[in-house]
Order: C-alpha cells, then structure tokens, then sequence
C-alpha cells in the first residue's frame, strides 16, 4: 500500500505569528508531499517492502532496504516519518512549560526547562546545513542529539519524542537566515499533551 501524507491537525495559518502560513503550506504540502511521493517510488522495485512502516523500513540503518535503494528509502522514509510526528507535535495556542511525566524527565534529566530549552536549540542552531534537533528516549532515560537531512533517530534504535525541523525551508520565508530567532519562538507553539502522549509510549 502506498504511503500517503497524512492533513495538518490545524489550519496553515493557525501557528502564526510564529510560523507562517505560506512556511506551513510550501513544507507540508510540497516537501512532506515530495518525500512520500520519493518514497512510493523507490518502493516500486521492491514490492515485498510496500507493506512494511516507516519505522520497519528504517530500523537498523534500513538493513532490510537493497542497497539499489537505500539512499532514497533513508532520505524520505526519513522525512516522511519524522514530518508525520513534526506536525502533530505543534499546536495553536501551545506552548509553555511541560507537566506530567515529560516534565518531571526533563527536570531530572537537565535540571530545568529553561536549561533543556537552551540545550535544543544549542543542537539546533549548531546543526551544520540541514537537519534535525531532538528529545529521545534511549534505554530508560532521555537525551538530547542532532542529526543531519532526514536521518531519524529510529535508524538507530532511539525513539524520537520530539524533534525541531531546522532545514531552512522550515523557517527561512519568515525568519531567513536567523535561526536562532525561529528556534526561540518554535517554543510558543508545541503541543506539550501530544509530547506526553509520545514520552509515555516510548518503546
């Protein structure tokens, strides 16, 4: 069964100001879309593996990938999967301080929000070129890395609770080359409910 791209939970202008609506229109529609439209493709010369998820696909470095199609499962697997909990993971009307068990990890794990705030964006203002800042689950903790293109965390066995897109077209119509800027108003718009719901079904 093909892949498809899963509709915005919100209107493309309801994160403004933070982000705008044509950011959100371009990167949904045209980059989410682009990637499964990529990913469908390649797969048609391994049908045995349209079936399998995102995360089947990725597991172990896509070790059940040929190698004929590796580089292109990788890249829009990877953009794919990681687009589908980058919507979701925003909201209007969001953003503020964690609570529950999310909050009570972060605490522990960093000592404060605003230190686990800085960290993110620290691994998101310092991703050379295109990539990814995240929150993962590793073993029974949590912990903070970076990655480059699409590469998800899942490659490698982590379980990705939450991650910050800081490839330009993520943030450049409106914040051009001032990243640093986009990651600090990134924080007004996550959706903390649906982070715990991840946190608290982590693997």
């Amino acid at each position: 069964m093909a892949f498809s791209v899963p509709p915005l939970p919100y209107a493309f202008d309801a994160l403004e100001p933070y982000i705008d609506k044509m950011t959100m229109e371009i990167h949904h529609d045209k980059h989410h879309g682009a990637y499964v439209t990529n990913l469908n493709k390649a797969l048609e010369s391994a049908p045995n593996l349209q079936s399998k998820s995102l995360e089947e696909l990725l597991a172990n470095q896509c070790a059940i990938v040929p190698d004929n199609i590796k580089t292109a499962v990788r890249n829009n697997a990877g953009g794919a999967i990681n687009h589908d909990m980058f919507w979701k993971i925003m909201a209007p009307k969001a953003g503020g301080n964690p609570s529950g068990n999310i909050g009570q990890a972060i605490n522990s794990t960093f000592g404060s929000f605003d230190s686990f705030k800085e960290k993110i964006n620290a691994a998101g203002a310092g991703r050379f070129g295109s990539g990814w800042a995240w929150l993962v689950k590793k073993g029974s903790g949590i912990e903070i890395i970076s990655t480059a293109n699409q590469d998800s965390p899942v490659m490698d066995g982590l379980f990705p609770i939450m991650g910050v897109d800081v490839w330009e077209h993520a943030y450049y119509l409106k914040y051009q080359n001032r990243r640093p800027e986009y990651l600090a108003a990134w924080w007004n718009v996550v959706n903390w409910p649906e982070i715990e719901k991840r946190f608290n079904s982590a693997k």
